[in-house]
């Protein structure tokens, strides 16, 4: 673990803070431009194989934040953080790095908005064949009350 934290101070520059809440978890807020940089980093310097899942998270009214969840060595668990200000919803695609991550891009996008620049597909994955385009169901500006309205128009569109 050591060892890994040692790689990760060369990217010092890149990072707003670091956390290390447990022996085997890792927490890293990285700058919103220093993305690729700092997964390709991860992967070809210290490598990382795994990227388990991205996470959106709806903040507040100005931004979101996305989590980048990472498997290394098969027992330790490092978190890439950005904020992302609400009104530029815009992020690389990691794609070109990890191939695997196009799913949970395209997933993200449906359910936040955010717009991952280069990614080949963001057509809707989970929401349903004509879905309201701008309606994205994990955000906190819809309710529960606010998406049955959307859903119960959409379905008697649909019909």
């Amino acid at each position: 673990m050591e060892d890994l934290i040692k790689k990760l101070e060369l990217m010092k520059n890149e990072i707003l803070e670091f956390k290390r809440p447990k022996d085997r978890r890792i927490f890293i807020n990285i700058k919103r431009e220093s993305l690729k940089n700092f997964i390709k980093f991860l992967v070809e310097e210290i490598g990382v194989k795994h990227l388990s899942t991205i996470t959106g998270i709806d903040l507040n009214q100005e931004e979101m934040e996305l989590l980048y969840h990472f498997a290394y060595n098969n027992s330790i668990a490092i978190t890439i953080g950005i904020k992302i200000p609400k009104n530029n919803l815009k992020v690389p695609t990691i794609i070109d790095i990890i191939p695997g991550a196009i799913f949970y891009e395209q997933e993200v996008h449906d359910m936040f908005g955010i717009i991952f620049e280069g990614h080949p597909d963001l057509s809707p994955l989970i929401l349903p064949e004509g879905w309201p385009e701008g309606v994205y169901p994990l955000r906190k500006e819809y309710s529960i009350e606010k998406l049955r309205e959307v859903l119960k128009k959409w379905v008697m569109e649909v019909q």
